[in-house]
């Protein structure tokens, strides 16, 4: 069966590696399949696959179903998939066999949590900022009606902040953790941190209790960049396991190296500001110290290996090859990677596309600051990457309730939504933080200064609208 003519291309679908790319800005748009008068500021949610992307992952497609019995059993394993994870490995300076492909990062975060062995005693840690997802795993491995399971413990997190307070914050609550359990040996440490004990087999029962921090490397909302590896280094010394969601840190964030930070447990999605085709996230598992955790791919994989059997004393738990196959599924977004990278590569590299969109989303923010009136969370850079985060011309309140109920709110939220995207056609994230309304801003290439002015514009219009309606409404009430 021959495959299916795609329609001629109209332009942006391919590149020639030969010659130049357009400038960043909106001439880089003729690559992206946007819409010609939206204005995406929202890039970080969904991500945004160029053109050329788009075609490579439908021809892919195509040949994927011209013999669905050979991709599969011939093609894909070892061949594509193992390209695929050597250009995430080489990109991260680790091993091949240290990462693995998953849908995306919730998968992966649940993928670690749920393959420690909990003891009654142990201690798990998330924030206030922490995303709902993973809030939610953590607390429903908390919730669980029988032993064993860990005791959730929240951090609190009210931006703006500096990273120092960041990481006083962080250590100052650890110590805590650790203090107000005096009676708890806390003595299952990861391997880099004193008086750490390697089990003799993989099947071996863990060590007295644990103590496990998830991370964020850069926050959903506010979007906002951590001290993650000073974070890690701290852990280390506390004895502290480390769970970093990088969700979008994967190119976004210069200079990853986890080869060189040492984390735990890391993981990425590749479909935010990778390019890669959604959905499509990393894990990252050091081989030498932590794969004998990850006992079992989620789902279970036909790679599965018992740990009381003699085959686990050679492959261990199988890690890498448990990953390969977990059922039936479009493997399209993982094996499309390096094409991502080679497209990003002919943009000029990864310090050329995140030099300008980090100078865009500084200049960015101060700009849509300026139309709306109000004041960017960061004033200083130190947490901002790619994303910035600007506070929206709505009341703030000093007290929980004390301008806006939690109706209120919801109400807000699905405005701003069907306002933006229904009356303006542009968008970007907003969310409620530490007493007021905020917006986080995604810079892309194919962004301009503008963008962030006629946001500003469509922002002020619907603020106005929600004072004049919701809040109105809510003021009325309350003086009955």
């Amino acid at each position: 069966m021959p495959i299916p003519n795609l329609p001629p291309p109209s332009g942006g679908e391919t590149y020639d590696v030969n010659q130049n790319p357009p400038p960043f800005g909106h001439p880089m748009k003729y690559y992206f399949p946007l819409d010609d008068d939206y204005i995406n500021l929202n890039h970080g949610s969904y991500g945004t696959l160029p053109l050329p992307l788009v075609f490579a992952a439908t021809r892919m497609g195509y040949e994927i179903e011209r013999n669905p019995d050979k991709y599969h059993r011939l093609v894909l394993r070892p061949g594509l998939l193992e390209k695929a994870r050597e250009s995430v490995a080489k990109f991260l300076e680790v091993e091949t066999d240290e990462v693995v492909l998953v849908p995306n990062a919730t998968h992966a975060l649940n993928t670690v949590l749920r393959n420690f062995e909990w003891r009654e005693g142990d201690v798990l840690i998330g924030a206030t900022t922490t995303y709902d997802a993973v809030s939610n795993t953590i607390r429903y491995l908390a919730d669980r009606s029988e032993q064993p399971r860990p005791e959730a413990v929240t951090i609190t997190y009210n931006f703006p902040l500096t990273h120092a307070q960041i990481l006083d914050i962080f250590r100052t609550t650890l110590r805590e953790v650790k203090q107000q359990r005096s009676g708890t040996a806390f003595t299952d440490v990861p391997p880099l941190s004193p008086g750490y004990v390697a089990p003799t087999h993989p099947a071996d029962p863990p060590r007295g209790n644990k103590i496990v921090a998830v991370i964020d490397s850069i926050v959903a909302n506010p979007g906002v960049f951590l001290p993650w590896k000073e974070m890690v280094r701290i852990c280390r010394e506390e004895g502290v396991w480390t769970v970093i969601d990088a969700a979008h840190s994967i190119g976004q964030e210069p200079d990853i190296n986890l080869g060189e930070s040492k984390p735990d447990f890391w993981l990425s999605n590749c479909h935010k500001w990778l390019y890669a085709k959604r959905g499509c996230a990393v894990l990252y598992v050091p081989k030498r110290r932590n794969q004998y955790i990850i006992k079992s791919s989620v789902p279970t994989s036909h790679n599965y290996i018992p740990p009381n059997s003699p085959e686990a004393k050679i492959k261990g738990t199988n890690f890498a090859k448990q990953h390969e196959w977990t059922g039936t599924a479009d493997t399209v977004p993982f094996v499309t990677i390096p094409d991502a990278l080679a497209f990003r590569e002919w943009l000029g590299g990864e310090k050329a596309i995140n030099d300008y969109c980090h100078k865009l989303a500084l200049e960015g923010g101060r700009r849509l600051a300026e139309v709306m009136g109000t004041q960017v969370m960061d004033g200083t850079g130190e947490l901002t990457l790619n994303m910035t985060n600007v506070a929206l011309p709505l009341p703030a309140e000093k007290a929980s309730g004390e301008v806006y109920t939690r109706e209120q709110l919801q109400k807000i939220n699905l405005h701003l939504r069907h306002k933006l995207l229904n009356e303006w056609n542009a968008y970007a994230a907003h969310y409620f933080h530490a007493g007021r309304w905020w917006c986080r801003c995604s810079a892309q290439v194919f962004n301009e200064i503008s963008d962030f002015g006629y946001l500003g514009k469509a922002f002020n219009a619907v603020c106005k609208e929600i004072e004049e309606t919701i809040l109105s409404e809510g003021s009325n009430e309350r003086a009955r």
